[in-house]
């Protein structure tokens, strides 16, 4: 039986894998691969990666460093758990179960991306999804925001603050309320209601975006892109089965301090907490919850 087991190997749990690992504490990281992470080209926004680094890079280079510590890993997805007595049990989709006296639940947040053609190969390179993280990317720049109903309608008024030459292209949404298209209007931001058929890239060292083709044939050129589609998926279910609060969006409270749930020995850290969603906040939140999941540990081994 592992000391703790985290679920969701992004960068949350490898964070708190390798502060976990440093302790010389058997460590089970359970991994499905198919997190925000896995999808991120490139961030721009982290110390020491002045040029950008990809969330694959970030992943297999944390992997290593924690595995290189003695973390161990499972590539699966845990699809039920419960508590029995003064363990959970884990039941993972391959059929096997994994057991632990402590749970750091970092199973992250998934974009809701609609299968437009090209679009995935741009994101993080001249596809967006965070203004926080790459408003500074498309500083004066010419901008489409591909997204859905009043998210993408905001997501363009945000983005006003880097450029004033924004498209918005409402793929998949209802109609805007009057007072949003009034906005828009105001702020000089074109409006198109059409579903976008795929969108356009120029190949090179990397797949760059260019535009977008709508189903209706017309083409719409611009130097960047962000998507605002809305309906994020928050990975909440499995606190759910344990019995750990969470708010109305999905999120899970934490203490601040020591990132523990209101259930005693599990933890949350990363984008399933309550904050705004950044790779350096989750690498901070896994690590915060790492040294008090080694406190508890400690305080079993003295009692």
């Amino acid at each position: 039986m592992y000391e703790c087991i985290i679920i969701g190997g992004g960068i949350a749990g490898l964070q708190a894998a390798i502060q976990l690992g440093r302790y010389h504490h058997r460590i089970l990281v359970i991994d499905a691969n198919n997190g925000r992470s896995t999808l991120c080209r490139a961030y721009h926004n982290l110390l020491g990666w002045p040029d950008g680094v990809s969330g694959e890079t970030l992943r297999a280079l944390g992997r290593k460093q924690a595995e290189r510590l003695g973390v161990h890993f499972a590539d699966d997805e845990v699809t039920a758990a419960e508590k029995k007595g003064g363990r959970f049990i884990l039941f993972g989709k391959s059929g096997k179960t994994y057991e632990s006296k402590r749970l750091l639940l970092a199973t992250g947040v998934k974009d809701r991306i609609p299968p437009i053609s090209n679009l995935i190969p741009c994101l993080g390179t001249s596809i967006y999804v965070c203004p926080d993280c790459d408003g500074y990317e498309v500083t004066n720049k010419k901008v489409i925001v591909l997204g859905a109903g009043v998210a993408g309608a905001s997501m363009a008024i945000t983005l006003l603050y880097w450029t004033k030459d924004i498209i918005y292209v409402n793929h998949d949404g209802e109609e805007l309320p009057e007072k949003w298209r009034k906005q828009l209007s105001e702020r000089s931001i074109h409006y198109i209601r059409e579903p976008i058929e795929s969108v356009l890239v120029e190949e090179g060292k990397e797949v760059m975006f260019c535009g977008v083709r709508l189903q209706n044939g017309t083409e719409i050129f611009a130097e960047r892109g962000f998507i605002a589609f809305g309906h994020n998926q928050v990975n909440t279910e499995l606190a759910k089965q344990l019995g750990v609060e969470r708010l109305e969006n999905k999120h899970i409270p934490t203490n601040p301090r020591t990132k523990q749930t209101n259930v005693p020995n599990i933890w949350a850290a990363g984008d399933i907490g309550v904050h705004s969603e950044q790779v350096t906040i989750a690498m901070g939140e896994g690590a915060q919850a790492a040294i008090w999941i080694h406190k508890s540990i400690m305080n079993e081994q003295s009692n």
